[in-house]
């Protein structure tokens, strides 16, 4: 078959994903072999894959396809997270635009048959996006947030805990999402620091009896719309300023409620006035405040952000159009003693990025976490569980679980599990997974119960999307629908964990804190943090920006192994990344370099000959050795998730190693035939180089090893195991690295002196170490195009002069030599030599340099003073025999 000019890569990658998935090659089945284990961080069912997943889901291919060639039984767990306020943001928005609904018109029922619709359009994109970027996932597995067997762990679990006295349902200070219309945990605040504003508020004060006292006294407030819930004003007892005011109340401006004046060190005398407007409804410090000091509270904000009743005045108005208001009717009263630019820092939702978060006393359903913590952090700390980069964010994970808070996990949302607590009608409530059972519980704690099922109302609030994910790597496995079956047996612990580091607590955490208490083991043996995808300028890419491009449109660019290619060629493990699609193209580049590598050997495919045998032939010994190194170095990185490392490390070997240099001296001459045993080694290498680079880019790897020779049925790469690698020759790579120096430097020097290939040379070597020519000798002569090579202890005249390592080369040519251009050549190496030197003795004369040092680190320094030194000997005798 005649090869395309280029890669094709559309035919390719279709052709090959559906061939693998008729093989059912990422199907798995517990058998006998050791399970390697990966669960995709479910993305949210709200859209398209970012970059950031196409990092995440690249890495964890990357990992199953060698585990795969390993030997493992790899499975690899897709699936999606209902994501309940994204979604359900999502879904309102599109019932408001396309449909003019609004949820309130609704039942819940109808809701989210709208929910469930969105879910099946926009999961199946993302399933297809995987697809085309080319993941070896496990497609019978599939696992949604919200299937009926997740669903039921969910609340299985939430009893359970409950039960333990880990749950519990209160009044709290909670963060309030006024778009969403929900409390969110404290993890789901994301904070600004911003350019705001301090207003000075005066405040009359009056005595015990009312009667004013002419005095004021001055706060400083962020918040003026906050002012009519005001219940106390507060001061230090230290502050002399106001100690004359114990027993005195001020009047709370635009609404007239008398304040009583009260003392506490909280304050800072230092901060604004020194004086504390308390607003326990709307501040977690003011909350606490007013706990201590048993004072009103007085909330004026409804859910959505705008001031309630309890305001009086501006009620209706948004918080923010109500501020502007209050400060007017302020400064109208003249109350408002001046304005002060301040630097603050504000929470924002991070489902909703352009929402402030307000603080607001709720009633809701908080986990207790110091429980639950140890644990999670004993399995981290003593290495149980591997994190990595683990110098970056060991101490992270650390800081966050032994601070850990209470977790707040209702949501008054409708799309997510619904919390299962059933209200009878006197407002007490029973915890069940059913409102049958929960009946059954209130009747055995109420002998003389007589509510009936149709009684009993279930909480209305649904669980943080959190709260199901934390399950997920036990529960794709039925680990807790369904304790003890084959699968989670089999699968569980996972091998390993990919995510971003800004999840690190979200999930991470908390999976090892449900895997400590339902599995009694962790989850997974090692956690693998990618960085942020940003784009060229450093920047996020994010969609407000316009800078993150579409997945499916670099593929059809450039090929899903080009796109693979460039993201992780710039993707250092843990750091974040600067992604250009340049690097899409260097990827596309180097899928053509293999696929006209491909076309070169198979030229050679009908013109073979019986010469000599091919382990006689210095370019097999040494690219067999470098192969066995490679493999040997990227067993390691692998080992340590170096994975950009490792594509760094093939791509060398492929480019350089094997096309611009093995394939150069193993090349018969023109119209010559190929040596058989030198053609068919050379299909093995080809072979085995695309074992190493199929992980990171199957569709080409894949189609080129099919195309080296005629397979059998099943030989197809994606299951071809490694063999054991054998080791390399130290003394022969060192040949090859020496005689791919001479042929540049020769080469070099040709040019330099118009030298044209076809003129042939006769090569004089001038060294103490002739056997290590000798290896190289024949083919030496074929790449420089020397018609002889002889062998000198004295310089030779009348030719080029040129030193590599510690030898001498002389180039005997028919052409008139330029010997001025010569001898400024030497001396342009010379001044670089002196100059290397120079630094190096600098170095190994630094005292601290030489006592701190690893021995072998000053030994290297040491070995480059005196190769440098006999390299300006050198150039030296070749200037005095000019």
């Amino acid at each position: 078959m005649e090869l395309s000019k280029n890669y094709l890569p559309a035919a390719a990658e279709e052709k090959w994903y559906q061939h693998w998935m008729d093989k059912g090659y990422f199907s798995s089945k517990p058998d006998h072999r050791q399970p390697f284990t990966i669960v995709i961080p479910p993305p949210n069912v709200t859209g398209v894959l970012h970059m950031g997943h196409t990092l995440n889901e690249t890495v964890q291919d990357i990992l199953v396809r060698r585990a795969r060639m390993s030997g493992f039984n790899a499975c690899w767990v897709p699936g999606s997270d209902h994501a309940s306020i994204a979604t359900e943001a999502k879904v309102v928005d599109m019932l408001k635009k396309e449909k003019g609904i609004d949820k309130s018109q609704l039942t819940r029922e109808d809701f989210l048959k709208h929910a469930y619709e969105w879910k099946d359009k926009y999961g199946g994109i993302i399933y297809h996006q995987v697809k085309k970027l080319g993941c070896s996932c496990d497609w019978d597995r599939v696992t949604f947030t919200m299937d009926d067997h997740y669903y039921e762990a969910v609340i299985k679990v939430f009893t359970d805990l409950y039960a333990k006295g880990l749950i519990y349902r209160g009044a709290r200070m909670i963060n309030w999402d006024p778009k969403a219309k929900t409390a969110l945990s404290d993890e789901e605040v994301e904070y600004k620091d911003l350019q705001g504003k301090l207003y000075h508020v005066k405040y009359a004060v009056v005595d015990k009896n009312d009667t004013p006292t002419g005095e004021f006294i001055t706060i400083a407030t962020q918040r003026p719309e906050t002012i009519m819930g005001d219940t106390a004003i507060c001061v230090n007892p230290e502050d002399e300023r106001y100690a004359h005011l114990a027993n005195h109340f001020a009047i709370v401006p635009l609404v007239n409620r008398k304040v009583p004046v009260i003392f506490d060190t909280y304050v800072d005398k230092e901060f604004g006035t020194g004086a504390l407007k308390v607003t326990p409804a709307h501040d977690i410090n003011d909350y606490n405040l007013g706990l201590k000091h048993n004072l009103e509270v007085v909330d004026t904000l409804n859910d959505d952000g705008t001031l309630s009743a309890a305001a009086e005045v501006f009620v209706g108005e948004d918080r923010f159009v109500a501020r502007k208001k209050v400060v007017a009717a302020l400064q109208e009263l003249g109350l408002l003693e001046k304005e002060q630019e301040y630097t603050t820092r504000l929470g924002y939702s991070q489902r909703n990025p352009d929402t402030v978060i307000e603080p607001r006393i709720s009633t809701q359903w908080f986990v207790k976490m110091a429980e639950l913590a140890k644990p999670a952090l004993d399995a981290v700390v003593s290495g149980d569980v591997q994190i990595h980069p683990g110098d970056r964010f060991l101490a992270t994970y650390k800081y966050w679980m032994e601070n850990v808070k209470d977790w707040c996990i209702s949501r008054q949302l409708w799309w997510g599990q619904r919390i299962p607590a059933y209200y009878a009608p006197d407002g007490t409530f029973e915890v069940a997974t059913s409102a049958a059972l929960a009946l059954a519980q209130f009747k055995a704690n109420t002998p003389d119960c007589t509510w009936q099922l149709s009684d009993l109302k279930q909480d209305e609030d649904c669980l943080d999307t959190w709260f199901s994910s934390w399950l997920w790597p036990m529960e794709v496995f039925k680990g807790i629908s369904n304790p003890d079956n084959e699968d989670i047996n089999y699968y569980y612990p996972t091998s390993v964990l990919v995510t971003g580091q800004d999840i690190i607590f979200f999930w991470v955490a908390r999976m090892i804190m449900a895997g400590m208490e339902y599995k009694h083991e962790k989850p997974f043996s090692d956690v693998y943090f990618t960085g942020m995808v940003r784009d060229k300028q450093g920047r996020k890419m994010s969609k407000s920006l316009g800078n993150s491009p579409d997945l499916l449109e670099l593929i059809d660019r450039f090929g899903a192994d080009a796109v693979r290619f460039g993201i992780m060629i710039s993707s250092p493990a843990g750091n974040d990344l600067l992604f250009d699609d340049a690097s899409c193209d260097q990827g596309r580049s180097f899928a053509n370099k293999i696929w006209n590598a491909l076309k070169l050997v198979k030229m050679w495919e009908g013109r073979q000959a019986d010469q000599t045998a091919a382990t006689d032939n210095f370019a097999i010994q040494w690219f067999e050795s470098r192969l066995n190194e490679v493999e040997i170095q990227l067993a390691e990185l692998f080992r340590d998730f170096r994975l950009s490392e490792g594509l760094k490390t093939i791509y060398s070997l492929i480019w350089d190693d094997f096309c611009s240099w093995y394939l150069e001296w193993v090349k018969p001459g023109f119209e010559q035939p190929v040596d058989k045993a030198v053609y068919q080694q050379t299909v093995a290498f080809f072979e085995r180089l695309m074992q190493l680079l199929h992980p990171y880019m199957p569709f080409v790897t894949e189609e080129i090893y099919q195309q080296l020779q005629p397979r059998t049925a099943g030989d197809d790469l994606i299951v071809k195991q490694y063999a054991p690698s054998g080791t390399p020759h130290h003394t022969t790579l060192v040949e090859g690295a020496l005689a791919k120096e001479v042929i540049t430097s020769i080469r070099d020097a040709r040019n330099k002196h118009q030298i044209k290939p076809k003129d042939p040379i006769v090569l004089h070597i001038e060294t103490k170490h002739e056997n290590a020519f000798k290896q190289i000798e024949s083919m030496l002569a074929k790449q420089v195009n020397a018609s002889a090579i002889a062998y000198t202890q004295v310089p030779v005249p009348g030719c080029i002069n040129l030193v590599v390592q510690k030898d001498k080369f002389y180039l005997e040519t028919a052409t008139v030599l330029d010997t001025a251009a010569q001898k400024a050549e030497l001396l342009k190496d010379l001044e670089y030599q002196q100059g290397f030197l120079l630094s190096v003795e600098k170095k190994l004369g630094n005292e601290r340099f030489v006592q701190n040092a690893k021995p072998e680190v000053v030994e290297a320094e040491r070995r480059k003073k005196a190769d440098a030194e006999a390299k300006i000997n050198m150039i030296t005798e070749s200037l005095k025999s000019l």
